[in-house]
């Protein structure tokens, strides 16, 4: 991927610029180096079994992860985890990979 020096219209741009587009802009919150991407051929193929499963697992984690973050305890825990590591660059990306073990297949918690 090519590196772009954007012009001031789209330096805080994230993500599409319009829901027809399929150009992404993202932006590096460790070096504040904006990059892009182009989806150049998706998929128009049915999603199969177990490209399903996968959709269901995530959504499933997801939620726990939020349910997680949202109470403050745990949060601030885990602020004090992420904020002693610079792996990540974002509370939420940090947890998930924490966590993320924690779940079965079917996106069940196994442990904690």
């Amino acid at each position: 991927m090519a590196l772009v020096k954007p012009m001031d219209l789209i330096k805080s741009l994230q993500k599409k610029v319009c829901m027809h587009s399929d150009v992404y802009f993202r932006t590096n919150k460790q070096t504040s180096k904006t990059y892009t991407g182009k989806i150049c051929s998706p998929s128009k193929k049915a999603p199969s079994a177990a490209q399903i499963r996968s959709r269901t697992r995530f959504a499933k984690v997801r939620a726990a992860i939020q349910t997680i973050l949202d109470d403050p305890a745990q949060r601030a825990v885990l602020d004090k985890e992420f904020k002693a590591q610079t792996d990540y660059g974002s509370l939420l990306g940090y947890t998930s990979h924490k966590l993320n073990g924690n779940y079965d297949e079917n996106g069940d918690l196994i442990s904690n």
